[in-house]
């Protein structure tokens, strides 16, 4: 463990003491949300993405060392582990090392040179390496036999002997290797007949740069190409100059046996090593471009997870539609499902009069605060009819992100959730929800199906899971959970919860009514002191009689708040609320071996605002009103929108039509930029103007400079 320990720490400049208790801290089970948040002393205040990286190093190190270990019994079960080659084995720190050192002892099927071995061709194979013979089909016509009937088939037995040797060199792999790195190119053709099938990868049918300059979406669209049967791909750098470079390596004797070198290294190069170091960059380049995709999708889920909150309102919400009707909820400041309707304003009924009225009484029936409008088919239409009603008091009208709704409505969960309503039901629900709190409703579907990122179907799977699971976790720890409200699949996500534990707490809830303080959670069946240890801190109960409770101060601290109370002579109320009060602590004087100011500052800064929404307000939106289809939209022409999406080539905005236009990246600002992050986020409201309309295709792009 010392070793890992003392690998992960130089990696990223860490202190070996905050390494070690960080790993420690992860092995007796703590989360990253806990281990950031509640035990900076210990980890030198490591941030989550720090805490990440020490777990991943950590299983990684620790996958190498199985595989060092598989290598080293496989070796030695042959009778060739020399103290050397161990030590080489031992000593290798990169998967790419140590499979080259296990290269010449894998078991391998039966090719050329092992034929040419069961011939007994390899001493032959040794003397034309040495290249000193000067006549050497003279000693080649004493391995002749049964077996060899001529002395060419003796050579060139011979010399593939040698091509394996070459292919399974460490150094004529790493020169190769580097040649891959500086100079290998990609190349994409359209496989022959598939001109109409193969339309969508029109810009890839000949195309070909340097693979070191491919973008990820590139990369991915040419890969998912060539997995469709539609592209035919090749990695690879100038042959000439990579067989140049093996006979400057290889080529040592002046005399003709040298030509049978070269005549190995050539075939070598183009039957072993070139496909072998292309597999080997193919497989690097599709994980950079996994990595810098997930990238993008995490940043965009964490974006949409910490959307803008309008909070505890009553809610009617519309998921709109022309043939169907629209379908109308209207749901308690709970979120709870109060009634449900369909109303048919658009065509072909165009019952105007009676929805307008079906809304009228809905929004004062239930004392409606907002109304929330799916963006989907007839959203546009659907918020200038709600917006033409005349209501008795100040309605807001939102246009909501509809993605994964229909995914929601035909899943497990709200089949649990509601089971005597159909899918538009639950997808109009899902809509007004999500305007309460995105979090909280956000979080019961497959983060996949959110409609956010690029190309997440191509990536590893679990690598994309893994990631964005950890993404959910830490947007639900950093804004807390209320525990008498949270369903089931928010509390799941709560640091050392889970859904076991999270039903538990429900059905606790269920039978005994609402918790009243945080220790009451110990009562909850096979919630242990780990889970409480782990959970409590990121729980809230409001109204508790402990103002704590409610805060992101940790119950273990409790003490620290009770002593600052105490020495102040006043009460954790008004030390809450009394800033003067506040101003008079020592920290320094509740510094203990446990608690450092790490943990005390934070604790003074939950003081002054307890249970603080990290989340922004969310403020209303108005597309152009004289838009409303993409005939509408012509070179020019500045509008509003909403970033939708965000990918590592530019941004996506809605500007009220069913086509979101792009705002590549050398257009998001008037300078150079590497990622669009810089300039901007998920549902950021933005001026654009219109640079090209492509109707037929469907594309419309636009600029945010000089805006």
């Amino acid at each position: 463990m010392e070793k890992y320990i003392r690998i992960i720490s130089s990696a990223k400049n860490l202190k070996d003491k905050n390494v070690a208790n960080t790993v420690k801290l992860l092995e007796e089970g703590a989360t990253i949300p806990f281990i950031s948040r509640y035990r900076k002393e210990m980890t030198g205040s490591m941030d989550e993405e720090m805490v990440a990286f020490v777990r991943e190093e950590l299983k990684r190190l620790q996958e190498l060392d199985k595989r060092r270990d598989t290598i080293l019994n496989s070796i030695d079960e042959q009778g060739k582990l020399t103290p050397e080659l161990k030590s080489k084995i031992e000593n290798a720190t990169l998967a790419s090392e140590l499979e080259d050192i296990y290269l010449p002892y894998k078991p391998k099927k039966r090719t050329k040179a092992t034929i040419a071995r069961e011939k007994g061709l390899e001493p032959l194979a040794a003397i034309i390496m040495k290249q000193q013979e000067q006549n050497i089909e003279v000693k080649a016509e004493k391995f002749l036999n049964e077996q060899v009937e001529s002395i060419e088939e003796a050579l060139q037995g011979a010399r593939d002997i040698i091509a394996e040797w070459i292919s399974e060199n460490n150094r004529a792999r790493n020169i190769i290797r580097h040649l891959f790195e500086q100079e290998a190119i990609i190349e994409s053709k359209l496989v022959k007949g598939k001109t109409e099938e193969a339309a969508k990868y029109t810009d890839y049918f000949e195309f070909s740069e340097p693979l070191k300059k491919c973008p990820s979406h590139r990369l991915l669209a040419m890969f998912r190409g060539e997995e469709e049967g539609m592209l035919k791909i090749g990695i690879d750098p100038d042959a000439d100059k990579a067989i140049d470079k093996l006979d400057e390596l290889l080529v040592k004797g002046v005399y003709d046996i040298s030509d049978h070198v070269r005549q190995a290294i050539r075939d070598s190069y183009k039957r072993l090593l070139q496909p072998s170091i292309e597999t080997e960059f193919r497989t690097k380049a599709k994980e950079a471009a996994d990595d810098v995709a997930i990238s993008v999708f995490g940043k965009n889920l964490r974006q949409l997870l910490m959307s803008s909150p309008l909070g505890e309102k009553r809610i009617l919400a519309l998921d709109p539609g022309y043939r169907t009707g629209c379908k109308v909820v209207c749901l308690d400041n709970n979120g709870n499902l109060l009634t449900n309707a369909t109303i048919f304003p658009h065509p072909p009924q165009n019952e105007y009069s009676q929805s307008k009225n079906k809304i009228s009484t809905l929004v004062e029936q239930y004392k409606i605060e907002a109304i929330a409008i799916g963006n989907g088919t007839a959203s546009r239409e659907t918020e200038q009819f709600v917006k033409s009603i005349r209501y008795n008091r100040d309605i807001q009208v939102f246009v909501v992100s509809e993605a994964g709704a229909s995914v929601y409505s035909a899943s497990k969960v709200a089949r649990e959730e509601f089971p005597d309503y159909d899918v538009t039901v639950r997808g109009a629900v899902s809509i007004g929800r999500r305007l309460m709190d995105p979090l909280a409703e956000l979080v019961k579907i497959d983060p996949k199906s959110i409609g956010v990122g690029q190309y997440q179907h191509d990536v590893d799977q679990h690598k994309l899971k893994e990631n964005l699971d950890q993404i959910v976790e830490s947007c639900v720890n950093a804004v807390g959970v209320d525990l008498n409200t949270a369903s089931k699949h928010l509390l799941t996500y709560v640091s050392g919860l889970g859904s076991q534990l999270a039903q538990n707490i429900v059905d606790y809830r269920k039978e005994n009514g609402a918790f009243k303080s945080r220790s009451e959670l110990k009562k909850v069946p096979r919630l242990g002191p780990k889970a409480f240890e782990q959970a409590a801190g990121f729980l809230r109960i409001r109204n508790a009689s402990n103002p704590l409770d409610n805060s992101a101060v940790h119950p273990e601290s409790y003490h620290i708040v009770d002593k600052m109370a105490k020495d102040l002579k006043t009460e954790v109320l008004e030390l809450i609320s009394n800033a003067e009060l506040r101003k008079k602590i020592e920290l320094k004087q509740y510094v203990s071996e446990k608690f450092g100011l790490p943990t005390l500052n934070d604790i003074i800064g939950e003081l002054s605002k307890p249970g603080r929404d990290p989340r922004t307000t969310i403020k209303v939106f108005e597309f152009d009103q004289g838009i409303r289809t993409i005939g509408d939209v012509k070179p020019g022409m500045t509008l509003p929108g909403i970033v939708t999406n965000i990918t590592n080539f530019g941004a996506f905005v809605d500007i009220g039509v069913k086509q979101d236009g792009l705002v590549h990246i050398s257009q998001l600002a008037n300078k150079f930029i590497s990622d669009p992050n810089e300039v901007v986020h998920l549902h950021q409201h933005v001026k654009v103007k219109v640079l090209e309309v492509d109707a037929a295709r469907k594309r419309i792009q636009l600029t945010m400079k000089d805006l």
